[in-house]
């Protein structure tokens, strides 16, 4: 296997033929330096996910701030690994000469095993072609098509602030002097600058993707954009009195079905009757319960959706409260 940097030493190597088995040496020993620490990365990584799946298992059972906090940080720890590794399998690669007989060992062979991205039919495609020419660069001659060879690379188009300026052109009538203009097109939050798209973004990150507001403050300053924390902290709760009423028909029609699947999940929730008691005595444990229906194992005709309410505890009141209006199975 040559590539990367050895192919560029290639040209330099020495002709005395101990001179090179000197030089193959060597990159052998380097070679089985970096394959020891390799399988001690792998071992301390196997070690981790144990450790984070037996947590995983407990949070489930009996959860604690303890215990998430060390999930978090274990975590943290295995990717950074993860990272450390891929970059030693990167020197193990690009410094294994071809007459080494250099072979990958069945974990550094399972790393690069993995699966390649999968990306969407949908996904945006741009076809870049790099074409000889029309004629032969060694003599001159016409060159014709015969087929071609095609490979794909994914790229990202970096995320874009963008300012868009309405102007309402003011006319008026050269015959009764009316003065005409276009009226002022919605927002979704009357009298603010946040569009759309900007909203949508910001929700999707702080709720789906967990990204605090600060971050993104901070990420939006990057891109050229000063928008204070306070102000995200208004566009959000302003933005979800916006969707409210689409909250209220996706709710409708779903709890309208007459199959629903339910559970429920613990989540940490502030006691304000309790947060002047000292550390960790304003948190206490409520339930969020997720109601979904689902037709797809069947073919059935309505599409899925899922509501989510919020009790205080595990009371069976608020079960009732929530499926009052609904008949059939659950």
């Amino acid at each position: 296997m040559v590539i990367g940097r050895m192919s560029n030493v290639a040209q330099n190597l020495p002709d005395d033929p101990a001179l090179l088995k000197a030089l193959i040496a060597d990159l052998q020993a380097e070679n089985a330096k970096i394959s020891a620490t390799l399988r001690a990365h792998d071992q301390l990584i196997q070690t981790l996910r144990l450790r984070i799946a037996k947590l995983k298992k407990q949070v489930f059972g009996q959860s604690s701030e303890k215990i998430e906090r060390e999930l978090e940080q274990l975590e943290l720890a295995l990717e950074d690994l993860l990272i450390a590794a891929a970059e030693s399998e990167t020197v193990v690669l690009d410094g294994a000469p071809e007459t080494t007989g250099f072979e990958p060992d069945a974990d550094t062979a399972d790393r690069l095993s993995r699966r390649r991205p999968r990306v969407s039919d949908s996904t945006p495609r741009e076809r870049q072609e790099l074409d000889p020419g029309s004629c032969c660069p060694d003599c001159g001659g016409d060159l014709r098509l015969v087929g071609e060879d095609a490979s794909e690379m994914l790229d990202l188009i970096a995320a874009q602030l963008k300012v868009v300026q309405i102007a309402r052109l003011k006319k008026s009538c050269r015959r009764c002097e009316r003065m005409v203009q276009v009226p002022a097109p919605s927002r979704p939050i009357p009298g603010s600058m946040a569009g759309a798209g900007l909203l949508a973004h910001i929700l999707v990150s702080k709720f789906d993707d967990h990204l605090p507001l600060y971050r993104q403050h901070e990420i939006f300053a990057r891109m050229g954009a000063d928008i204070p924390d306070s102000t995200l902290v208004d566009w959000c709760g302003r933005a979800m009195r916006v969707l409210a009423p689409l909250i209220e028909r996706i709710e409708a029609d779903v709890m309208a079905s007459d199959l629903l699947h339910a559970d429920d999940t613990p989540i940490r929730v502030l006691d304000r009757s309790q947060r002047d008691k000292g550390l960790g005595k304003g948190v206490k444990k409520g339930r969020i319960w997720a109601y979904i229906r689902d037709q797809r194992p069947w073919a059935g005709t309505a599409p899925p959706g899922a509501v989510y309410a919020f009790a205080p505890d595990w009371k069976e009141e608020h079960v009732h409260r929530h499926l009052e209006k609904t008949r059939g199975i659950l």
